[in-house]
């Protein structure tokens, strides 16, 4: 799903994994959640390769941004539901089978917090079913955009569950309080119209092939730019979260002390002289 650009330009990571796939495009890298027959629903390799992918592409000193894209019909329908008999450790007392079961999912937690550490910009682009783990993921990406046919659902509530990914903690950063609880209360499923009014995606577009051409053009945005300056603002962004603003403009001052006398910023400077586009290095 997504047309892809011509192969003089793509070049495919070397590692393998077993449900996903990850290609470069100039500064972009593609991260495919490839299940196609299940509708990318998260069985267990999936959980252990996705922060595998996502580190590779973002310890690539060439990619700049990541796109995470679904093939097939869906993004993602998420945890596939053969995987929840397996969490539960069986002939333990219950002591130990909830001790077990604790940190199972702490372990399963680190998956969709990879996205959010990665050093570059992360940008969903959803098509088709996004529910359950589908909204863990989204969450914690950088900016989301969909295809008009994606549906958005936190379905845990509807399956007698308490969503324990993410959704509930990185929700509430994107859309409003009363946003959060229709969704989480009522684990009703909403469209992309719906999803860009409240604020959960930026963009959306007319079908999965607009979208991932929108997704390029996103990703190609940020590539353009300095990526000292895009990695160093999402640091920034992380690391201010629950400072107070004085300490959050101390923090800046010292992350900018630190970088201003970079070879980009002498390049914006001459471009900006020579009236050309900036070649950025990340130097």
């Amino acid at each position: 799903m997504g047309r892809l650009p011509s192969v003089d330009v793509l070049f495919f990571a070397g590692v393998s994994y077993r449900h996903i796939q990850i290609e470069t495009e100039g500064h972009i890298g593609w991260l495919w959640l490839n299940r196609p027959e299940k509708m990318n629903a998260f069985s267990p390799d999936l959980w252990e390769d996705l922060p595998r992918a996502v580190e590779e592409l973002g310890d690539n000193p060439e990619v700049r941004v990541m796109v995470v894209a679904g093939r097939g019909r869906a993004f993602t329908v998420g945890i596939d539901l053969n995987m929840l008999g397996d969490l539960a450790p069986r002939g333990e007392s219950p002591v130990a089978a909830r001790r077990v079961l604790y940190r199972r999912l702490k372990e399963l937690q680190q998956t969709f917090s990879a996205l959010e550490r990665s050093p570059v910009p992360v940008i969903a682009a959803v098509h088709g079913w996004c529910i359950g783990a589908g909204m863990d993921l989204i969450t914690a990406c950088d900016i989301r955009l969909a295809a008009s046919d994606a549906v958005f659902s936190v379905r845990e509530t509807r399956m007698a569950m308490v969503a324990d990914m993410g959704t509930l903690e990185r929700l509430p950063k994107v859309v409003s309080a009363g946003h959060v609880a229709e969704l989480v209360y009522t684990g009703k499923d909403i469209d992309a119209a719906r999803a860009e009014q409240i604020g959960l995606v930026n963009q959306v577009y007319a079908d999965p092939e607009a979208l991932m051409e929108g997704a390029r053009s996103w990703a190609s945005q940020i590539a353009s730019n300095s990526p000292l300056a895009v990695q160093g603002a999402k640091a920034v962004l992380s690391a201010e979260e629950g400072r107070s603003v004085t300490e959050a403009l101390d923090y800046v001052a010292l992350w900018n002390t630190a970088f201003l006398e970079s070879n980009d910023v002498t390049e914006a400077l001459a471009a900006f002289m020579e009236r050309r586009p900036p070649r950025f290095t990340g130097d």
